[in-house]
């Protein structure tokens, strides 16, 4: 269990004065997968991950902090367990729960159970959404975020794959939010943890060598980001509904013939 070290790094980021606090995929129980030979069977000893969790839910409401952090959520019976985000809001509650919806041929043959929902909630006036992993790769879910309002995406990812972390700023640059990219120390190497701007730029990135809190302010007012805040996002949205092109389309034969040199 990391319930020590998430706690840890927990108070570090209030020390900092971080209100809400991203954790990666599996933080606080452990990634299950082919490599986790504990999970044998599905015995999972279920008392530690909640011992663990409710001790992080009082922490968060100690410091005052907003927490997401990422775990197994046992189902009943023999059901697999969903590969989840948990939401602490800071009161120490449980404001909400991310489960993954699009798993891995690995997880959906042998690990978990998908998700069936979306997850979004609002910490001072920023609009935060949820995704996990191997959702990277699916340009819906994260325009299904821009649509829901989302300011910041908050990603976690098990993965030692540093093209996540290009897809990840692709997707803050096309739809105009934050994305904090959250990873655990042993895939850090290949991809750290990292904040990137609406305009697709990393703001801060962790060490790769060893763990590390890092801190970002979401500042709507700072100059770098005017252009995709405040022109290319809300453009992009009346481009998508399409009018401004359909009021200047013309009705020419050079146009609608297209075989025509």
């Amino acid at each position: 269990m990391n319930g020590t070290a998430i706690r840890a790094a927990l108070r570090r980021a209030a020390e900092q004065g971080a209100r809400l606090v991203h954790f990666g995929e599996g933080a606080l129980s452990g990634y299950v997968g082919p490599a986790k030979a504990y999970y044998s069977g599905w015995r999972i000893d279920w008392a530690p991950v909640t011992e663990e969790l409710h001790a992080t839910m009082a922490l968060a409401a100690e410091l005052g902090v907003w927490v997401v952090v990422g775990g197994n959520h046992r189902l009943s019976g023999e059901h697999r367990p969903h590969n989840s985000l948990w939401v602490i809001d800071d009161r120490g509650r449980l404001a909400d729960r991310y489960d993954k919806r699009w798993v891995s041929h690995s997880e959906i043959t042998g690990f978990y159970t998908p998700g069936d929902h979306v997850c979004a909630f609002e910490v001072d006036g920023f609009r935060f959404g949820c995704l996990l992993c191997i959702e990277v790769n699916f340009p819906e879910l994260w325009m299904e975020q821009q649509a829901l309002g989302v300011d910041c995406v908050l990603f976690s990812t098990y993965s030692e794959d540093p093209i996540f972390e290009v897809i990840a700023r692709g997707h803050a640059a096309t739809n105009g939010f934050w994305v904090s990219i959250a990873v655990p120390t042993p895939c850090a190497p290949a991809m750290p943890s990292a904040v990137v701007g609406p305009h697709g730029y990393v703001l801060q990135r962790a060490r790769p060598d060893g763990s590390e809190v890092i801190c970002v302010d979401l500042d709507r007012g700072d100059p770098v980001l005017d252009v995709a805040l405040n022109k290319a996002r809300p453009w992009r949205e009346t481009a998508r509904a399409g009018h401004i092109y359909t009021a200047h389309r013309v009705n020419d034969p050079r146009s609608t013939d297209r075989t025509r040199v």
